[in-house]
């Protein structure tokens, strides 16, 4: 069978090992005999995933005792809201940079008074604010790492005195990262950790002591989650089983480091190409470009070969290149199990088309 090269924005391309061993587990999970998607979640097969998980995330980000890792649900959509429903008391600050950035700042203006220090909204989030300060009155500063759907990502997070909040949905696990700078992190699995249906949150102890004196459903309560170990309800069990091989398959290639060196790599050879290109341009500011995912898009001229460009794509089995609406042209995702030569075969498309 001819390999497909899968470009997909998420949910995203995983490690082999990861689903080779995902289908073992649905088959006869820990030797129980029984599938992994019917034992129980407080069996000590699946306790024992919990625990590992857990350990590779702190591993990996280098977290330490100091925050608790949650296993949750909902995606990064529940966190828009659950983030300003605990912690906003009065105020908070906020950067808006794409589409997730702006969804996150319309639902935290229901519990408080919403800054929005900077904005690239007006040139279609084609660049990351720089050079905004952010106030000690808040009650906490949020901005996202990578914007997905624009191609554009944080390369030096600001310098801040109140609580940290970051969503790294779709660049997390992809670089090393100073963590004891975050007060929050969230992602969605799907793109880099795990399949859709389980949200990572890693928590910063002290954050519990900042709760907004409001009503917080239980399952709204980020404490009610540490204090039960991810368990108050049912998680998400297979998600977070195909999470833990997908982040032992991380730890094998040498952790965070050795990942930045290889997504480095990939961005570098397709950015390349783009730039060298008399056909295509990207669409983001360089010093902004995200290593996760590529936009770009034909020059004005050469637009109406677009269709010829995209069946040549389809031939040599490039999967999930289409840019998003907003943005149009093409988007590659290359996410942490994307192989170099996927990205070759985009760059032999691209000049072989030329």
């Amino acid at each position: 069978m001819t390999k497909v090269h899968n470009f997909s924005a998420g949910p995203s391309i995983l490690a082999e090992s990861a689903f080779a061993k995902s289908v073992q587990d649905i088959q006869n999970f820990a030797g129980t005999g029984l599938s992994v998607l019917e034992v129980s979640h407080r069996g000590k097969q699946f306790e024992a995933v919990m625990a590992e998980t857990e350990n590779l995330v702190r591993e990996l980000l280098g977290i330490s005792q100091d925050y608790d890792v949650l296993f949750l649900q909902g995606g990064a959509s529940t966190q828009f809201f659950q983030i300003p429903l605990n912690f906003l008391k009065q105020s908070a600050a906020y950067t808006d940079t794409g589409t997730w950035a702006n969804r996150a700042i319309k639902e935290a203006q229901g519990y408080g008074e919403v800054n929005v220090l900077a904005s690239s909204k007006d040139s279609n989030y084609t660049f990351i604010p720089k050079n905004y300060e952010i106030p000690s009155s808040v009650d906490y500063f949020h901005c996202t790492s990578n914007n997905t759907i624009y191609g554009t990502q944080i390369q030096q997070f600001p310098h801040c005195e109140v609580p940290l909040i970051c969503d790294m949905s779709s660049d997390i696990f992809s670089r090393p990262i100073e963590a004891n700078k975050f007060s929050l992190i969230y992602a969605g699995a799907q793109k880099n950790m795990g399949p859709a249906g389980v949200t990572l949150v890693i928590v910063r102890k002290d954050m519990y002591g900042r709760k907004a004196n409001r009503h917080i459903p239980t399952m709204m309560d980020y404490k009610i989650h540490a204090d039960n170990g991810s368990m108050y309800n049912t998680p998400p069990v297979f998600p977070i089983l195909v999470s833990k091989y997908n982040l032992e398959w991380v730890k094998e290639i040498g952790g965070l480091t050795a990942m930045e060196k290889r997504n480095e790599e990939k961005a570098s050879t397709l950015y390349t190409a783009i730039d060298n290109s008399p056909y295509f341009k990207g669409t983001t500011a360089i010093e902004d470009r995200s290593k996760m995912n590529v936009t770009f898009v034909f020059e004005k001229e050469h637009e109406g070969l677009a269709e010829k460009f995209d069946a040549a794509c389809k031939e040599a089995q490039l999967s999930g290149l289409k840019g998003h609406r907003s943005v149009g042209g093409y988007r590659a995702s290359l996410y942490n199990a994307l192989p170099l030569d996927s990205v070759q075969a985009l760059v032999n498309v691209m000049e072989t088309f030329a």
